[in-house]
């Protein structure tokens, strides 16, 4: 397995990826929409990152680092295709944005998740994502957990 960078050809399965993951566990919100079908407008050309794991000319998942103020990044859009799950491709994206926060000297990664999501907050936990307060007007709806890890 190895991580690669986005590239316009994958704009699409970035966004079907993401989808696929909002329909099966909530749904999909207009933002959502927006972002997914605009990757490089609010995601890359403001300074943030897509990742994919790949396998065999495959993507297996993706997430993305999407700039919040200088030097902190959302950690968010993180999909794994169903058929690969539980084959540790999200651990490895995770670990994968971790070190890329590192080498470029980001402060800090914040992420927004779902308490229902218990094998996501193990794997940010075990991370060494720590719990903070949830702002009240969040950027999602579905939203009911902060997560932060300082670097």
């Amino acid at each position: 397995m190895e991580i690669v960078a986005y590239t316009s050809k994958y704009a699409l399965i970035f966004k079907q990826l993401n989808l696929a993951w909002l329909e099966k566990y909530f749904y999909v919100e207009p933002h959502d929409e927006e972002v997914l079908s605009k990757p490089e407008k609010y995601i890359i050309n403001p300074g943030g990152h897509i990742f994919f794991a790949k396998e065999k000319n495959e993507i297996l998942g993706t997430v993305a680092l999407i700039p919040m103020q200088p030097k902190i990044f959302e950690l968010s859009k993180m999909a794994v295709d169903p058929k690969f799950q539980g084959k540790g491709g999200g651990q490895r994206l995770m670990a994968h944005c971790i070190a890329f926060a590192k080498a470029n000297t980001f402060d800090k990664l914040v992420l927004y998740s779902n308490t229902k999501l218990e094998n996501a907050i193990y794997i940010y936990r075990k991370s060494g994502f720590i719990e903070v307060p949830l702002e009240k007007d969040g950027i999602y709806d579905r939203g009911n957990i902060k997560m932060e890890l300082k670097l």
